[in-house]
């Protein structure tokens, strides 16, 4: 088991473009008594604010139920600046995480890109509390995205293409991303983009691919297992600066809260779970097939 440090970073939750019916909101979330955490063996799982992270909770949550845990949902927590806080104050005990963005958030001078480096950077700064257990080879990373129109009229096909034109061109993206080295300070200090605005939107959501659409932003922060990419014939620009770091899915726990029966369970998922998988629950979820159901039909599929 990895143990991984923790930053009491505190940030407004972003307003969620994907609230699933029955989810709280980040701060309905973290009222009601639950922030001196869960009593006994009983795992509270969190989720981010974005339709995957809610997926991979939901498969979390039916995998340890299958085996015995007593598990709570509170789901669409906030990003990541919200959630980290949860999972330090015990309001959360468990949440799937990305990699490459979790090293980013703790060590903003990280260069760490290959899946491999990264894990390796966050075993170095592990203090007692929390853990993280194996990472899937299922990757969600951030990318660029412009339309092909976009892309053919500047001649787009790497991030550092942008650079001449960047003050011409609206950058949207979750609210975060303003202050994220993973974002703005990172496409500014690794790329010298300066855009002409930044637009705050979603995490990758309905908002911000409605936006891009429309012409209303020319560059969006996107991810990319996202089925709207191909289905709107998107164009990823190549991150050829490997600003963006490799973004395994790891399930991250209270050190409380781990038992063999846990992490056996969540490594069982992680053996499992592909980009490909994620890629098509992901369009599952986006045609409207409840999380619950997605998750249960993958788990059956895997033999899990």
């Amino acid at each position: 088991m990895r143990k991984l440090p923790l930053a009491a970073l505190t940030a407004a939750s972003v307003a969620a473009a994907l609230v699933l019916t029955g989810c709280a909101t980040g701060d309905q979330a973290l009222s009601g008594g639950d922030a001196g955490g869960s009593a006994g063996d009983q795992i509270i799982i969190g989720s981010a604010d974005f339709s995957e992270s809610q997926l991979i909770a939901t498969i979390y949550s039916l995998a340890l139920q299958d085996a015995g845990v007593e598990v709570k949902e509170q789901f669409n927590i906030g990003s990541r600046e919200v959630y980290i806080a949860a999972l330090q104050d015990g309001s959360i005990d468990l949440i799937p995480e990305y990699s490459g963005a979790l090293l980013k958030h703790f060590d903003a001078e990280s260069k760490a890109s290959t899946s491999e480096d990264v894990v390796a950077e966050l075993e170095e700064t592990l203090p007692e509390g929390i853990e993280m257990f194996e990472i899937s080879e299922a990757q969600d990373k951030d990318i660029l995205a412009v339309t092909e129109a976009t892309a053919e009229q500047y001649d787009l096909t790497t991030i550092s293409d942008l650079e001449p034109v960047a003050s011409e061109l609206i950058l949207g993206g979750p609210a975060e991303w303003a202050t994220r080295v993973n974002g703005v300070v990172g496409l500014r200090d690794v790329y010298g983009l300066e855009f002409k605005e930044f637009v705050s939107l979603d995490a990758g959501g309905p908002l911000t691919m409605t936006a891009l659409l429309n012409g209303q932003i020319q560059v969006a922060d996107v991810f990319s297992t996202d089925p709207a990419l191909t289905a709107n014939n998107l164009v990823a620009l190549e991150d050829d600066k490997s600003l963006f770091a490799a973004e395994n899915v790891v399930p991250v726990i209270s050190s409380a809260k781990s038992s063999d029966t846990v992490e056996e369970t969540l490594d069982a998922v992680s053996a499992a779970l592909t980009t490909e998988a994620l890629i098509e629950m992901n369009g599952k979820a986006a045609e409207g097939e409840s999380l619950s159901d997605i998750a249960r039909d993958w788990l059956d599929s895997a033999g899990l």
